[in-house]
């Protein structure tokens, strides 16, 4: 599956459960994950790469630097790997 489709699956599904989904597309901030969801005053930021994807030194770097900054964020390769974090409460 190509990463956009799998965006737009796991765009879908956070919504569908109450998430404001945005899509980062062009930000001051190289790096940064694609998506940033936000409910309930929780934000999480998520990079999307496909299953055999591999982030880049940057873009682990941002992820680092957002999770020591209290903000959930992470690398996600298919719809599981949001199911145990996105849907609680």
């Amino acid at each position: 599956m190509k990463e956009s489709q799998l965006q737009t699956k796991i765009k879908e599904r956070l919504t569908k459960h109450g998430w404001f989904v945005v899509k980062l597309i062009s930000t001051s901030c190289n790096g940064i994950p694609d998506l940033m969801c936000i409910r309930k005053g929780v934000v999480i930021m998520l990079e999307v790469k496909r299953e055999d994807g591999v982030l880049s030194e940057l873009q682990k770097h941002r992820i680092e630097q957002l999770n020591k900054m209290g903000i959930f964020s992470r690398m996600v390769n298919c719809l599981e790997d949001i199911d145990v974090h996105c849907y609680q409460n």
